[in-house]
């Protein structure tokens, strides 16, 4: 069962994603919140797997309350997916950042929407990762890497597979497209992902792509 909490300040939009999951089996509503002071509240108190987070929302917006939401969780921190109207918005870029594990538009079906939850509570995969590698790819363009991001202990404690692992993610590959691609399994590219995350203290998928093009370990149009 993920239990999910709804976080919208349109009643419309929450009441119809809390009917769906409501009517899905495998899902349960941990709560839903019309504000992000709401939700970081309902976060620490009901503890769900996957948050449903809408971006611009009066007070404490999306981008603020997963910061927050993630900096203050107790132990295994939930998943956050970024509910928005269009894809290339740069609130969403902001929220990836902020450890957002995907995000979603909200005209999405409800078979895309429930896939795309149970995507990322596995963690596995970043759902849809071309679209988010192509969200990432423009706001890159604007921002030279930073020099200092690149020098990092971090990223010289990577090794060179880790490094090659996470390159191929910022491009949009999945695990399974990885292997392939490096001749080796599927576990072994997840343990690798997972010990550049653990590494450079990253929460999500999302986070390690748009890493990797700020530090300009990978560029835009690569």
């Amino acid at each position: 069962m993920i239990r999910v909490l709804v976080v919208d300040d349109q009643f419309l939009i929450r009441a119809g994603l809390v009917g769906l999951l409501e009517a899905a089996p495998g899902f349960e509503v941990a709560g839903e919140a019309a504000d992000g002071a709401e939700a970081v509240r309902l976060a620490a108190e009901t503890r769900p797997d996957v948050i449903l987070m809408d971006i611009r929302m009066p007070g404490i917006n999306g981008i603020e309350a997963t910061e927050r939401i993630l900096a203050e969780a107790d132990g295994r921190p939930p998943r956050v997916l970024v509910l928005t109207t269009f894809d290339l918005d740069e609130y969403v870029y902001g929220a990836l950042r902020a450890g957002a594990s995907g995000f979603l538009l909200k005209d999405s079906g409800p078979e895309r929407l429930l896939a795309a939850i149970t995507a990322v509570e596995g963690g596995d995969a970043l759902f849809a990762p071309s679209v988010t590698r192509r969200l990432v790819e423009a706001f890159a363009r604007h921002q030279a890497p930073d020099p200092a991001a690149v020098a990092s202990p971090g990223l010289d404690a990577l090794t060179s597979r880790e490094r090659e692992v996470l390159k191929l993610t910022a491009r949009g590959l999945s695990n399974v497209e990885i292997a392939d691609r490096l001749f080796i399994s599927e576990a072994t590219v997840k343990t690798h992902l997972n010990r550049t995350m653990s590494k450079l203290d990253l929460g999500s998928r999302a986070q390690a792509v748009v890493l990797a093009y700020e530090t300009g370990l990978v560029t835009p149009g690569s």
